[in-house]
């Protein structure tokens, strides 16, 4: 009779196999029988084990035996940095992403090739975060340390108030980037002054590195300063498109430009070939280079990272609903926006729509995960508007997340408002998609005012979190001008309203700024829209009433008939600043809204409270071709 492995529940297991470091999810109970089947089990991706080290010939090995009679103890901290450790691991909850397809012979080598790319980009991102191979520190036999230092790639505690005695390293190293020479960073105000050095413009080119050449400041380039690590991803690229079937014309395409791009730090002529691609000529989304600025404290280098992905057909969808109607979506943005801004014409492509299967390097947060990009962040392809749009569609959907985010909202809508909530995910993925389409509406990438781009005027920190207040805002403006169009019924931009309140609600619990006193974007234009809506009488909290859950007392009441006034009189804010680059604008916002001290705080407070009771997802990775 064969083994019953029942003696763990599947959270249960989840959890203790991420305590153990070991590379184990239990996707679903799928018969319902209690107990864990060889199909039910995914082995993760990103710690160097094959599926047939736990599963051969369809049945379970002697090594998953032992793992699983070691995922029967929980892990117990011997000192106070491992409980430490644990707290910050315990507030992610194990949350897979991936995907199980049948595949040619030519696939099937060609993802080979793209996961082994994806390790280096992992390598290559620890590399410009300053911690590669710090992990070699830890003792084999702390697996809650190990385990931390791969969730976080590095050793410091990434969560809400873990502070920084927090850390995965018993020498609790300072945090120092690889970007720029650490002499350079001792002093906190280093961005600023860079910012004001004669040759600033070449030392904060995103696709650099600066390093001390005698009493100098050097800017080198990717290629030359990560050379070992760039050629191996190339010729992963290279043998990824030499094995892919001949209807992957544009993918391949991509693949050899990305691979000359990791050769020559020319990324621009890679956006050529990747713009050229769609959810018309290829079944896979793949994104590899630098990109992304915010996880770097100057927020203007570009990090390393790799998306891989299937292309979902609903995108079509989208594409069809909008794309007519950019031209008019490019005029309100202009009127939003005032003088001096013109509108412009716009070539760019409707979101398409992905199911991730890995994320690496930059893409692979912590906690949480991107549900949608826009990208190239520069360059003719992104300034000339032929950019990509993304809208990552696997990501929160499971039971466990959906359970979380009901328990969250019942926790701080009041009852009336909770009664209007659905799980409808696509008014979820309509407020994504307009989103990341506004990113290419208005002043966006490459527009200066009297020759000063967004970044110079505001700096890379605030720059960066002004974009996507303009981004969210604009999806927020733009839902409601859909319904006014008939492109959108009015039941489906409230449900996504509450929803875009609760988003606020999520980001705004992170804190304003991380442990180390690094702005966070998302959680500040969270609380400049949500500390809006308080303002214009559409956000309003009764301290009195209790929450839709039955327990808590004090609850958000939203009222959806103000909701479209209000968002449209911030957007003319937002648009404004960015358009004028108005810096006083922007201070003056972040000052009552995000650094404020008066009962907006308080109530951010009790945001934040309640929303942590349930842990983040921690998004992990599987793939199966058969």
């Amino acid at each position: 009779m064969p083994k019953l492995y029942d003696a763990l529940q599947r959270a249960e297991l989840n959890t203790r196999a991420l305590e153990h470091n070991l590379p184990l999810f239990w996707r679903e109970d799928d018969n319902k029988n209690g107990a864990l089947d060889v199909s039910e089990l995914e082995v993760l991706w990103g710690h160097g084990v094959k599926r047939t080290t736990y599963i051969d010939d369809g049945r379970f090995t002697e090594a998953f035996d032992r793992a699983y009679t070691t995922l029967q103890a929980p892990v117990e901290p011997r000192d106070d940095r491992q409980r430490a450790v644990l707290a910050d691991l315990s507030r992610g909850r194990p949350s897979l992403a991936g995907a199980t397809f049948d595949a040619d012979a030519g696939t099937k080598k060609a993802l080979a090739h793209l996961l082994d790319a994806a390790e280096v980009i992992e390598r290559l991102y620890q590399k410009q975060l300053g911690v590669y191979g710090m992990d070699a520190q830890i003792e084999p036999s702390d697996t809650l340390s190990r385990s931390h230092f791969h969730i976080n790639q590095g050793p410091w505690c990434t969560a809400t108030g873990s502070g920084p005695e927090c850390n995965a390293l018993a020498s609790k190293p300072p945090q120092v980037v690889g970007l720029y020479p650490a002499a350079l960073q001792a002093d906190k105000g280093f961005c600023a002054k860079l910012e004001k050095t004669a040759n600033a413009e070449e030392l904060l080119s995103p696709f650099t590195v600066v390093v001390q050449q005698g009493d100098k400041l050097a800017a080198v380039p990717y290629n030359v300063h990560f050379s070992e690590d760039t050629t191996k991803v190339a010729e992963h690229l290279s043998a990824a498109a030499d094995a892919l079937p001949a209807d992957e014309g544009a993918l391949v395409a991509y693949l050899r430009a990305a691979a000359a791009a990791f050769m020559t730090n020319d990324w621009f002529a890679a956006d050529e070939a990747w713009a050229k691609m769609n959810a018309e000529n290829s079944r896979w989304y793949v994104r590899v280079g630098p990109d992304e600025v915010y996880d770097e404290p100057c927020n203007r280098k570009a990090m390393f990272h790799m998306t891989l992905a299937r292309i979902n057909p609903g995108s079509k969808t989208w594409t069809a609903k909008l794309t007519p109607l950019r031209t008019e979506m490019e005029q309100l943005a202009a009127e939003l926006s005032g003088r001096p801004y013109k509108a412009r014409d716009l070539a760019f492509h409707m979101p398409d729509f992905i199911d991730v299967v890995v994320n690496a390097g930059d893409d692979r947060a912590p906690r949480g995960a991107t549900v949608g990009q826009s990208l190239p962040n520069f360059g003719p392809v992104g300034e000339g508007g032929r950019g990509r749009t993304v809208v990552m569609v696997n990501f929160y959907v499971d039971a466990d997340n959906r359970a979380a985010f009901n328990r969250q909202a019942a926790s701080l809508l009041c009852p009336a408002t909770m009664s209007a909530f659905t799980e409808d995910h696509e008014a979820e993925v309509m407020s994504t998609v307009l989103h990341e389409a506004t990113h290419n509406f208005g002043p966006a990438q490459g527009y200066a005012v009297n020759g000063k781009t967004s970044a110079a005027a505001f700096g890379g920190a605030d720059a960066s979190m002004l974009e996507e207040l303009k981004a969210q805002t604009g999806a927020i403006v733009y839902t409601d001008w859909l319904v006014a169009k008939g492109a959108v019924d009015a039941a489906t931009a409230n449900r996504s309203h509450i929803r875009e309140v609760l988003w606020m609600f999520g980001h705004i619990s992170r804190g304003m700024y991380d442990p180390n006193g690094k702005p966070r974007p998302y959680s500040q234009l969270a609380a400049i829209q949500a500390g809006t809506f308080v303002r214009e009488g559409v956000l309003n909290f009764d301290a009195e009433a209790k929450a839709a859950n039955g327990s808590d007392v004090g609850c958000f009441a939203i009222d959806l008939a103000k909701l479209p006034q209000a968002a449209t009189k911030l957007g003319h804010t937002v648009f404004g600043v960015k358009a004028r680059n108005d810096v006083k604008g922007l201070a003056t916002l972040k000052r009552e809204l995000v650094d404020t001290t008066g009962a907006w705080k308080a109530s951010m407070d009790v945001i934040g409270e309640r929303w942590r009771r349930e842990p983040q997802a921690t998004f992990v990775y599987a793939l199966r071709a058969d």
